[in-house]
């Protein structure tokens, strides 16, 4: 990866006014991230980059469907989206944008930008078995935004100072290869197992069951296929994730009798 720093001291002195010294933070491991507001700057920019991918290049990056055209489709989303959403447990519940987008691909894959942008592929969507899958996985990744995962691992890749360059508005090809790659980034195995976790916490305060993003791996593991899911290829550990996943809805005691599947069901008539 390329890495581009600051042209001078001049831009350098901008930054400071434009962020101050609140930009910068650390978190419970010492990690250095944005302040909210640049998470929040930098996920506006990279989600107007990655839908104009998908609007240019939708054979490569797939089709973004717009909700004028795909009213029943969002509806159904967004009932799922909102119920995790609306579980009590967010940090940044008030703060980031929450705003789901369904991509027209093949690929069984969903991702979140900083600042709550959320993209679920039709992939991922016709290949669940059951709502609470799909809550799960949401989860998932909704833990990704709010825990600042995908603010940690850019930075960890990029640097800081790179990062709100682009949220300054420079280096716009750069920002066209973050965009590019978001849905493939690669997190370390204490994100992912935290993205777990919280997926269970979420969905504890929902009509769902708790352990749904279980449902998926065991799904996915199951076919013992060449060609995995994009999202299982992508997070490593299975059955040790399973596990985890099990055992923290057990600790909960948020298993559920009854379950609708409406949405999904809904969701799977009507998409492309």
């Amino acid at each position: 990866m390329h890495r581009s720093f600051l042209k001078s001291w001049l831009l350098a002195g901008v930054l400071a006014a434009s962020f101050g010294a609140a930009s910068c933070s650390k978190d419970g491991d010492g990690v250095v991230l944005f302040s909210v507001k640049d998470d929040i700057a930098l996920g506006d920019s990279v989600a107007q980059q990655t839908d104009e991918l998908m609007r240019t290049k939708p054979a490569e990056y797939g089709r973004l469907l717009d909700r004028a055209s795909n009213k029943d489709a969002y509806a159904a989303l967004d009932n799922v989206v909102n119920e995790v959403l609306n579980n009590g447990k967010l940090t940044y519940r008030d703060q980031f944008k929450w705003d789901v987008k369904i991509v027209q691909k093949d690929d069984k894959n969903a991702f979140a930008t900083p600042g709550g942008h959320i993209y679920v592929y039709t992939g991922l969507i016709k290949y669940l078995d059951r709502e609470s899958q799909l809550a799960g996985v949401l989860g998932h990744e909704i833990a990704h935004a709010d825990r600042r995962h995908t603010s940690k691992q850019l930075q960890t890749q990029y640097g800081i100072d790179f990062l709100l360059s682009l949220v300054l508005g420079n280096n716009p090809n750069q920002l066209a290869q973050i965009a590019a790659g978001l849905g493939q980034l690669k997190f370390s195995r204490d994100a992912e197992s935290e993205a777990d976790q919280y997926s269970v916490i979420y969905l504890q305060g929902t009509k769902y069951t708790c352990d749904g993003a279980a449902g998926f791996f065991i799904k996915a593991k199951n076919e013992g296929n060449t060609n995995p899911p994009a999202f299982l290829s992508t997070h490593p550990d299975p059955d040790n994730r399973i596990e985890a996943i099990q055992n923290k809805a057990k600790e909960l005691g948020c298993v559920k009798s009854t379950e609708s599947d409406t949405n999904l069901a809904t969701l799977k008539r009507v998409l492309p």
